[in-house]
């Protein structure tokens, strides 16, 4: 066990689990039900996904679940966030549900608390049904009463097992990549579309939170987001600027509203777009919450380009840095950092990390194994800035690594592999990398260490 990860600071009861969404790994995309997503429709575009990939297939989890229970085992962990696919569930995006789409998740549930494995169940990760993208999607008010009714059937079908959930995952990349930049569903690339889907994206999780409340009085409830430590490249007020706007692009337009403090004056000026606000919008989306999902992968830093849309800056690539296979920068103190900022600037009782991971060129060697020591180091090093956090402070109940299974990685296709297990997408066979058998190993000795505090 490498000494730099303080095991005694995480609680006795840590949660170490694996994540991941329905899209990346279900498969069976029109079976049993399921209607189309606007990500089966953008992978389905020519040119939109590296290698024109999609997720009809995946990893077949929609048949092989059990099989994937059986790796979580085999892994030790005790939690699983899952998500669930709102176009299997509800597929005309509102209206009847879907029976055999709920008995999908009814039966994963089950199976998984006979195994030990406690369900985080995310409602949306970005799988809009496409007939509600046909009315407007997410940049109309519709969608977001859509989306509580959704939250309400399966609350209501899966809240007398299921205690925590997740309204939203990531709601930066439903609003800013998919209607901005236009580098993920539904495309495009229209900063008043994108400004009215995130104003929308809030309000449905704050409707949801309601009726989840509603359905499952028992349910803890919180939301996930990806934020980033920001660094302006240079000490030039332009760029300590800049790096201000991407904080409130990517960090606090996602933070303020949900715990009270209003969308930010400052960002609605950069963005220059009339939100579509109506009286009692901002209660609605400030609903209370029970926790909160950090999903941390990398550093932003920024330089100041008046030219480009808002927020007007662009990434800046340090050099002599390392990197992961997605050219990514790691950097696990900010991991730390970001822990710390949530505990100290808003009002979190508990945090989890959600997601944290890394790509890397995986290779199946002749004698069947997958050796990844860069993803192993990877995750020491978070887990270490994890461990600090806490020492310092943080409430973090849990770690998700990113991910349980290889995958559909959206628009970067099946090229990039983010999996604790390997995936052979020809023959769907499943191999434990060296970063799964050490992540094991940690819990193990986790777990051990708690035992004999007992």
């Amino acid at each position: 066990m490498s000494d730099r990860i303080d095991l005694a600071a995480f609680p006795r009861d840590f949660l170490w689990g694996t994540a991941t969404a329905a899209y990346q790994i279900e498969g069976a995309v029109a079976e049993d039900g399921r209607s189309p997503s606007i990500w089966d429709t953008y992978s389905h575009t020519p040119g939109k996904v590296d290698g024109d990939d999609n997720g009809d297939v995946a990893c077949d989890h929609y048949h092989r679940w059990r099989e994937d229970i059986g790796l979580m085992r085999r892994l030790g962990t005790n939690a699983y966030r899952l998500s669930v696919a709102w176009p299997r569930v509800v597929p005309g995006g509102d209206g009847p549900v879907n029976p055999k789409g709920l008995a999908f998740y009814d039966e994963l549930i089950d199976a998984l608390l006979e195994a030990g494995i406690t369900p985080f169940v995310t409602l949306y990760h970005w799988d809009l049904p496409q007939v509600l993208q046909d009315r407007g999607g997410w940049p109309e008010r519709d969608t977001a009463l859509a989306f509580a009714d959704y939250a309400s059937a399966v609350a209501e079908r899966l809240g007398d097992r299921v205690t925590q959930w997740a309204t939203l995952n990531e709601p930066l990349c439903s609003a800013w990549i998919g209607h901005l930049e236009g580098r993920m569903a539904p495309g495009l690339t229209d900063l008043t579309a994108a400004v009215r889907a995130s104003y929308h994206l809030l309000l449905g999780h704050g409707l949801a939170v309601d009726a989840i409340r509603a359905a499952a009085p028992s349910a803890q409830v919180g939301i996930v987001t990806n934020l980033s430590t920001v660094h302006a490249a240079t000490d030039r007020d332009e760029d300590v600027a800049a790096a201000r706007r991407q904080d409130g692009h990517i960090n606090r337009w996602w933070l303020d509203p949900v715990y009270g403090r209003g969308f930010p004056a400052d960002m609605r000026e950069v963005y220059g777009v009339e939100l579509p606000e109506r009286e009692g919008d901002l209660a609605k989306i400030a609903a209370p919450l029970d926790w909160h999902g950090l999903n941390y992968y990398m550093p932003s830093i920024v330089a100041d380009d008046p030219s480009a849309p808002a927020p007007r800056v662009r990434s800046v690539r340090r050099l002599g840095v390392p990197r992961t296979g997605m050219d990514w920068e790691i950097d696990a103190s900010g991991l730390e950092t970001l822990l710390l900022r949530l505990t100290d600037e808003y009002p979190i009782s508990r945090l989890y990390v959600t997601e944290n991971g890394s790509a890397y060129p995986d290779v199946v060697r002749p004698d069947g194994t997958v050796d990844d020591p860069e993803r192993t180091e990877y995750l020491e090093q978070h887990l270490a800035a994890c461990a600090s956090a806490v020492r310092k402070g943080a409430p973090l109940a849990g770690y998700f690594a990113w991910s349980l299974l290889d995958n559909f990685e959206w628009a970067y296709g099946y090229d990039k592999r983010f999996g604790l297990v390997h995936v052979d997408y020809e023959t769907q066979k499943r191999t434990i990398k060296g970063t799964g058998h050490r992540y094991a190993d940690i819990v193990r000795a986790h777990r051990g260490r708690a035992r004999n505090a007992a």
